[in-house]
């Protein structure tokens, strides 16, 4: 589901728990609302409240990890990626074909995007990328070093092209994870119910309904970003892909 469009149905969901608690409003009898029951209205909400906060925070904190990870690995990819690059092209020609499936396999990359739902689908006779991955080490493999600095070579260009064959698998395994939805239920089943008493109290004048749709909206934003965040690679917060584009520009010089 889209980011945007579950900030929508928070927004929306908010927007009728008030239209609820207003309508409420004007069927109570008077005492059901008075001085005493707004104070323990007040009371029981604000345990309510507390733990929305606390919910939230912790989800915000999480998707901004999950971010940052993100572009920690992506960094972290190219830079192993313009390594093996380097180690092969020190160890001579021999190596060209490899370093040109490494192209290749980054070209792909920046066209398909770094998604697990797209890193390994197969486009008519283009392979996966793993498949890629594993192209250039078979090549690595068939390499016969003619000297103990060739043999070192192979050795280093295997184990970084192993790295990146791992943080591949890894992008897979928790590219599924996403966001933790029965805690997002439940958060956004608070809220609402904050809301509802929202509009329970409150006088129906423009002012306080504008006022209540703006912190609804401010929360639905929020919830946007958690939603946005904890899928780094798409959606309008994403992390970047200018480290692979400057590695690509890098890869096959001499």
């Amino acid at each position: 589901m889209g980011s945007l469009l579950v900030g929508g149905l928070v927004f929306v969901f908010l927007s009728m728990a008030t239209s609820i608690g207003l309508v409420v409003r004007g069927r109570l009898p008077d005492h059901h609302l008075n001085a005493e029951s707004k104070d323990v209205i007040r009371l029981a909400t604000a345990v309510v409240g507390t733990l929305s906060a606390l919910a939230l925070g912790l989800l915000i904190a999480s998707a901004k990890s999950s971010y940052d990870n993100a572009e920690v690995e992506m960094r972290t990819a190219a830079a192993r990626v313009l390594l093996l690059d380097r180690v092969m092209a020190q160890y001579g020609p021999e190596t060209d074909k490899a370093r040109q499936f490494l192209r290749e396999l980054i070209e792909k990359r920046l066209s398909r995007g770094w998604t697990a739902e797209t890193t390994d689908e197969t486009s008519g006779k283009a392979p996966g990328e793993y498949q890629d991955i594993e192209a250039v080490q078979a090549d690595l493999r068939s390499l016969a070093p003619r000297d103990a600095v060739q043999h070192s070579l192979q050795a280093r260009a295997l184990e970084v092209s192993g790295m990146l064959a791992e943080t591949h698998w890894l992008l897979v395994e928790s590219g599924k994870e996403g966001l933790p939805w029965a805690f997002l239920t439940v958060l956004v089943c608070w809220l609402s119910l904050l809301f509802a008493t929202f509009g329970l109290q409150a006088p129906a004048n423009p002012t306080v309904l504008s006022i209540l749709l703006v912190c609804a909206l401010s929360v639905a934003g929020a919830i946007f970003l958690v939603s946005d965040m904890a899928n780094p690679y798409v959606g309008l917060i994403r992390v970047s892909d200018a480290p692979l584009q400057f590695a690509i520009e890098r890869l096959g010089k001499p």
